[in-house]
């Protein structure tokens, strides 16, 4: 299968959620990039690989985050790749706040949404975008 998916996490604690659909995408073949960039703390950096996913020949880009999970809405701002929100489970609400973050983003910024801490849908998500098949 053709394609590389760019995998965003705000924090080195939200590897292992997002290692879960990393493992996903390299059981299909994939070739899967990780990077840990915030979108609070280094936000010029992480619109920096935004910007430029789409050039280093990405075709998908999955950002897993908790709290506020602003990072799947401020890579969107920056790319028109296609981008998978993962809420990740995190303070006193268990990741419902982050759900709500990265479901209500304002029109002309789609963000796709799966359910928390669920970076293998994610996963699934980007194989049916790159045109590959369900799998398990």
């Amino acid at each position: 299968m053709a394609g590389r998916v760019l995998v965003m996490m705000g924090s080195e604690s939200d590897r292992p959620v997002m290692q879960k659909g990393v493992d996903v995408l390299a059981e299909a073949g994939v070739e899967v990039e990780v990077i840990v960039s915030s979108a609070h703390r280094d936000p010029v950096r992480t619109a920096e690989i935004a910007s430029g996913a789409e050039n280093a020949g990405y075709s998908a880009v999955i950002c897993g985050a908790g709290l506020s999970a602003a990072l799947p809405g401020v890579v969107a701002a920056h790319t028109s790749l296609p981008v998978i929100g993962v809420p990740i489970s995190a303070g006193t609400l268990g990741g419902l706040d982050a759900l709500l973050s990265v479901a209500q983003m304002p029109p002309g910024v789609p963000v796709a949404a799966v359910g928390i801490d669920n970076s293998r849908n994610a996963a699934h998500l980007a194989l049916r975008l790159l045109g590959g098949s369900r799998g398990s």
